[in-house]
């Protein structure tokens, strides 16, 4: 992934980056519902969530929201040079407009809305987030978030 200063990132303003497809598992699922406590049946329970117009078990729209980094991190968006650290600072808005069915694959889609100096070594980034599902014509969710990157 490329390194750039931060004028070059500037310039990238609407610039779109995607991630590799990842694998939303049974088991994903099953252990973000034991960390958050969201055990309802739509997520962990295949027979009785196979009785619902989902026909099966779908992740947790926040687990979804949570791939951020990971599908992030398998896209080839780039980074601020000399970038010590880079921290959420919150979203605009987050939409969930399609379940994920356990066992599909979803992707990244990040485009660059915005990147301002909010002061000397700080720079606040926005970026549209999009997941999308393979096969599916309707993303998973869409997300404005914001981040904040200190070089």
């Amino acid at each position: 992934m490329p390194s750039l200063t931060p004028d070059e990132m500037k310039a990238q303003v609407g610039a779109e980056s995607v991630s590799d497809w990842i694998e939303v598992s049974q088991a994903m699922i099953d252990r973000f519902a034991e960390a958050t406590g969201d055990h309802q049946f739509i997520h962990v329970d295949p027979e009785r969530a196979a009785q619902t117009p989902f026909g099966g078990t779908i992740a947790h729209g926040f687990l979804t929201l949570s791939l951020m980094p990971l599908l992030t991190s398998k896209a080839d968006m780039p980074r601020i040079a000399g970038a010590k650290m880079g921290v959420n600072y919150g979203g605009n808005k987050v939409r969930f407009l399609t379940p994920v069915p356990s066992g599909s694959k979803v992707r990244g889609r990040f485009k660059l809305l915005s990147f301002d100096e909010k002061r000397p070594g700080q720079f606040q980034q926005t970026v549209e987030f999009t997941v999308e599902i393979e096969g599916q014509d309707k993303p998973a969710l869409i997300a404005e978030w914001i981040s904040q990157v200190f070089v």
